[in-house]
């Protein structure tokens, strides 16, 4: 990484206003419904966190971990469970969160294991979309920024094992 340099793309400020203006949207469509929050591990942790704290209504949060890019700065295309929701989601209305949608796959395969166990409804959340990379027909329900084709990096989203805790969200170019 050391021949590449960070460009912000999305500023900490931004963020936390999208984040609380989708929280209070969330709010608003959930109210009187049973939200479960599944938040995808690891890259979405930290989106999660803030965006479960700007949801005003009562909500259960649960984790799954997929697996579909390792080290690599592309998805393999083939999703791996590593950590399957821990609860009865039975009837509950989930709420997938996650970091970035790109492909599609993750989100995808996420999205029909849990209508597999018999969900009430489904929606998708993202941070990022990138859906100049789609490779299937999906749009997220609620997303905080659209951006180019450029790999990120920061508020949870990693390369190898860092940059999740930078506060913002980057992407690395050629010096």
């Amino acid at each position: 990484m050391e021949d590449k340099k960070e460009n912000i793309l999305i500023t900490k400020e931004r963020i936390q206003a999208r984040v609380s203006e989708l929280g209070a949207e969330i709010s608003k469509d959930y109210n009187g419904k049973n939200l479960y929050v599944l938040s995808l591990l690891r890259g979405s942790f930290i989106y999660a966190a803030d965006l479960v704290r700007s949801i005003n209504i009562p909500v259960k949060i649960g984790f799954m971990t997929t697996s579909s890019y390792g080290d690599n700065e592309t998805s393999s295309g083939k999703v791996k469970i590593i950590n399957d929701i821990p609860d009865d989601i039975e009837g509950y209305d989930v709420l997938v969160v996650d970091d970035i949608v790109d492909t599609g796959i993750t989100m995808n395969f996420v999205i029909n294991h849990v209508k597999s166990l018999k969900a009430g409804s489904v929606k998708s959340c993202v941070l990022l979309d990138k859906p100049e990379r789609r490779k299937l027909d999906l749009t997220p329900d609620y997303c905080c920024f659209h951006i180019p084709d450029v790999f990120v990096v920061g508020y949870g989203l990693n390369y190898g094992d860092y940059y999740r805790n930078v506060p913002y969200v980057f992407n690395w170019e050629e010096k």
